[in-house]
């Protein structure tokens, strides 16, 4: 396993994630030794952000937290972490669940895949890629979802909705200038249309994405419902 040689900061909001943090900061700073994580904890009430200060003062050059004061979305939560990366210098910042959904030991092939393009995705749907562990409904609706989304948009980017995702500086500097409105599948969506839409290159790597072990799914009706209305809201550019 080749490391890159570009300065990551993994992002990583949490909401109630305690149970899955600390595994998943080990496994970055393992798969990843030169990465630095930055938890973006929403005041879960679970005590995560406690957690992720103990992390913080185990790992001080490697680990910070942001507590925000109240739940305002994953959407807004990366943002947040993104503006710290952007000011950080960091060459390149990686988008990442916390509940192990994404493996770590994928870090460095996504970081790799920037040598020649601005955004890498980690993909379920290329092929080498998958989701596993998901009940039959999850799945259709990932599918559907991002089918829908790519027909409506007219984009050739097989995992739309996916949230693993590995971005070079001047990408963030362009999405935090033009704003990203959306939470939860729309973010995901909109993230990547908006760099496409600025020139950026986007690539997909296959990964094998496994549902979540230990916690609750923040997945909800008014985020499918959401990601549904925004992209015609993108498509006509409003």
């Amino acid at each position: 396993m080749v490391e890159s040689p570009l300065r990551a900061l993994v992002v990583v909001p949490t909401y109630n994630e305690r149970e899955n943090i600390e595994r998943l900061v080990r496994s970055v700073l393992a798969a990843a030794p030169s990465a630095d994580v930055l938890i973006v904890d929403d005041d879960s009430p679970d005590g995560t952000g406690v957690l992720a200060d103990e992390l913080a003062r185990e790992f001080p050059d490697h680990v910070t937290v942001l507590h925000r004061s109240k739940k305002e979305g994953i959407g807004p939560a990366y943002l947040a972490g993104f503006a710290i990366g952007l000011a950080g210098d960091y060459a390149a910042i990686v988008s990442m669940d916390a509940d192990l959904s994404h493996s770590p030991n994928d870090l460095p092939r996504l970081l790799g895949a920037l040598d020649d393009a601005d955004v890498a995705l980690g993909s379920r749907y290329v092929q080498g890629g998958a989701a596993v562990g998901w009940p039959l409904h999850r799945k259709l609706i990932s599918r559907l979802g991002g089918w829908y989304a790519q027909k409506v948009l007219s984009v050739h980017v097989s995992d739309l909705t996916g949230g693993f995702k590995a971005y070079r500086q001047p990408v963030i500097s362009s999405l935090l200038e033009s704003g990203v409105d959306a939470d939860g599948y729309g973010f995901q969506i909109e993230t990547v249309y908006r760099a496409l839409g600025q020139g950026f290159r986007v690539v997909e790597v296959p990964i094998v994405f496994h549902d979540r072990t230990a916690g609750r799914s923040k997945l909800s009706r008014r985020i499918v419902v959401e990601a549904m209305i925004l992209v015609w809201r993108l498509r006509f550019g409003r």
